[in-house]
């Protein structure tokens, strides 16, 4: 394995470990945004084999659009959650209401071109004017926020079962610092086929039911339907996702050293976002949005080859015609997941703190500390309470609490005297390239 100069830890070259090991590192992609890919759909009614489908189309569009440099798997967002509720709520039986949730998906595909717009209004204005609001001190905290708001999931899933999910812990850390060879870099699927093994004998798991799941099937194709009231009350939710989609890519740049908001831009980025979420909607499957959770993987395995995360993309596309091993897959009892998500959401944070550290954000300025503390007790203080609920033309918004405080740090940073940042065309060559890795 060889280190760069000056680096404390080298980064891998996927492409130096052969198609087999490229392929379990996918693998372990697919493992992360599994979880929660999929209860997007359970909460809603939509399909769960759309949803993994269009999850792994849409993550190809965005590598397409993005010119395959941005290392991003694209999931079901959570953020449109309150819209398909309010459009398309569960009947009382909980089964899914099939009369609305098509106007929903149409809501969400207006969403969806939303984000064109911006990447429009982007590519003629410049990115250096646009990201001129969001430096560091900015994008920094709302990282950590990322991570922070997701930890109470993680921690509700651990408390299923503990032992489970302290296994998977464990299993991940022990491989992760102690591991050689390949076993170092994907200690997360190993942490969920040894804790998976446990739950076997502990009697959490039962396939039971796998004998009646067809080996193959095709996706239920569900095709969108527009409505005013429903684009109008789903529409606006674009506004706060595109705020959390600048910290996700914030947050992916952080962790590999590349600067991907200038290279291939944010106009890529929100562009392929944005179509990988009108793209799911058309054809039934919720808005999707990049992963925190992959985000995580990357920075415990330092493997950033992004074909790693086409070849998650694939698996997803494959799982979603595959309904043994989605079957198989969804029986991961809850705690395991949570063990898993444990680390990497926690992972999140730091890179979010690691992101102000190395750009040397002088928190002896009053106003770069107002802005971060405004920036951290809205985004959890909001999500605690369930964000905020306007009224608009007769329809209700709800902003989630990350999108509170997006808001509140870009206005303050406008406002407050003293913004000296400019953000930098540029992008390092030398910075956050692949090492060799040898096994």
């Amino acid at each position: 394995m060889t280190k760069k100069s000056g680096q404390a830890e080298a980064v891998y070259d996927a492409r130096q470990l052969g198609i087999p090991k490229m392929l379990i590192l996918g693998l372990q992609h697919t493992f992360a945004m599994f979880g929660a890919t999929v209860l997007v759909p359970i909460l809603t009614g939509l399909s769960v084999s759309t949803t993994l489908l269009m999850a792994g189309l849409g993550t190809l569009l965005f590598h397409f659009i993005t010119k395959g440099k941005v290392p991003a798997f694209l999931g079901s967002s959570f953020a449109f959650l309150g819209g398909y509720a309010a459009v398309a709520p569960l009947l009382k039986d909980k089964m899914p209401n099939t009369e609305m949730l098509p106007y929903a998906c149409g809501g969400v595909f207006a969403a969806g071109l939303v984000y064109l717009v911006m990447a429009a209004l982007i590519k003629a204005f410049g990115t250096k004017k646009v990201m001129r609001f969001f430096p560091p001190v900015v994008t920094g905290p709302i990282i950590i926020s990322i991570g922070l708001i997701l930890a109470p999931t993680a921690i509700t899933n651990c408390q299923t079962n503990w032992i489970l999910a302290l296994v998977a812990l464990l299993t991940i850390i022990i491989f992760n610092i102690w591991g050689r060879g390949m076993a170092k870099i994907v200690p997360i699927i190993i942490g969920v086929c040894v804790s998976y093994v446990v739950a076997i004998f502990m009697g959490e798991v039962s396939l039971s039911a796998i004998g009646q799941q067809p080996l193959f099937g095709l996706p239920d194709i569900m095709i969108m339907k527009f409505d005013i009231s429903a684009i109008i009350t789903i529409m606006p939710i674009a506004l706060a996702t595109m705020m959390e989609h600048i910290g996700d890519i914030s947050a992916i740049g952080a962790t590999t050293g590349e600067n991907y908001l200038a290279n291939p831009g944010l106009h890529r980025t929100l562009l392929g976002d944005g179509l990988a979420t009108a793209l799911s909607s058309a054809f039934g499957g919720p808005a999707n949005t990049t992963y925190g959770e992959n985000t995580g993987v990357l920075a415990l395995t330092k493997i950033y080859d992004p074909r790693v995360i086409r070849i998650a993309a694939v698996f997803a596309i494959m799982l979603s015609c595959i309904p043994k091993v989605s079957f198989i897959i969804s029986s991961i009892p809850p705690a395991i997941i949570g063990g898993v998500s444990l680390i990497l959401y926690g992972m999140i944070s730091a890179i979010g703190i690691r992101n102000v550290v190395e750009n040397q954000v002088d928190f002896t300025k009053s106003r770069n500390t107002i802005i971060t503390a405004l920036i951290l007790v809205c985004a959890l203080g909001f999500n605690a309470v369930g964000g905020i609920s306007f009224t608009v033309a007769h329809t209700t918004i709800t902003l989630s609490g990350l999108a509170i405080a997006a808001i509140v740090g870009i206005a303050a940073n406008a406002i407050l005297p003293g913004n000296d940042y400019e953000f930098v065309d540029d992008v390092n060559q030398e910075q956050g390239k692949f090492q060799t890795f040898e096994i």
